[in-house]
């Protein structure tokens, strides 16, 4: 069973290079561009709908995903699903409209969503969504039960964690929830994760809770904040980041455009 679990930002690029972040490029819709790279601001669900239909997965965690893309992505990878909506989403419409003209100004402000994807034979057939913080904002868990080849099932559960506030706000959200889906997975194996805004290295006392107390693990790394720890699985190909080439599409000028600021997490797992 192959899982990933991507932060698609929004659905914007994010060039390896600072001085393409321009806000000349933000304010005017203006590209960017050095030797390698090309900063672009316009819409990409393309860009990113064909590296994710592209991969070779089973279920796909996808966080800050605009709402709009949840029913195109899921055909397009031929896949069911489930969201959540997390913050930013009052007045959708003009929100929308706003990233299809400008999707770096509005940024953050389209409004997003957690989402998992499954692809045939396996389904989502149980949905719970979990507010785990309202503020500084809204902070939902989706939580999915899913059922597989043979009638097996797996639980999910999806977090955008607070981000910006430190591991003092981030760990005890991240534990809460983690607790949440233990509790809400039952006898059933469980896979949490998403972008968790902890790192190991600078939170070691959350990840002995979730490690050690919840049997949730292993994590991604010591320096990574998006992770899928697993309960109850088999581990055949431990968690770990792709290589930034990974998210990169080059032009037919041989320019580079790399989505997203985070890097895909990929894990394998075996039931037991």
């Amino acid at each position: 069973m192959r899982i990933y679990s991507w932060n698609v930002f929004h659905g914007r690029d994010f060039p390896p290079d600072p001085a393409l972040r321009t806000w000349r490029s933000r304010l005017l819709g203006l590209s960017e561009r050095n030797a390698t790279h090309i900063q672009v601001n316009r819409p990409l669900f393309g860009e990113f709908a064909g590296l994710i239909t592209g991969w070779d997965w089973d279920v796909a965690f996808l966080q800050e995903a605009p709402p709009r893309w949840f029913r195109p992505l899921a055909r397009r990878s031929r896949a069911s699903g489930a969201l959540a909506l997390t913050s930013r989403n009052q007045g959708a419409p003009a929100r929308r409209l706003a990233a299809a003209f400008n999707p770096d100004l509005i940024a953050s402000g389209e409004g997003g969503s957690n989402q998992v994807l499954v692809r045939a034979p396996g389904r989502v057939f149980e949905v719970e969504r979990h507010v785990v913080a309202r503020r500084p904002e809204r902070r939902t868990m989706l939580l999915a039960r899913l059922e597989l080849d043979g009638g097996r099932r797996l639980v999910t559960a999806n977090l955008h964690a607070t981000a910006s506030r430190g591991d003092h706000v981030a760990a005890p959200e991240v534990v809460s929830a983690a607790e949440l889906a233990v509790e809400w997975a039952g006898r059933d194996p469980l896979v949490f994760g998403g972008d968790l805004n902890l790192r190991p290295e600078t939170a070691p006392a959350a990840f002995e809770a979730l490690t050690g107390r919840l049997g949730l693990g292993p994590p991604t790394g010591p320096k990574a904040i998006d992770h899928l720890l697993a309960r109850g699985l088999e581990i055949v190909d431990a968690p770990k980041q792709l290589p930034p080439e990974s998210r990169e599409l080059t032009r037919g000028d041989g320019l580079r455009i790399r989505l997203s600021d985070h890097a895909p997490v990929f894990a394998a797992f075996r039931m037991k």
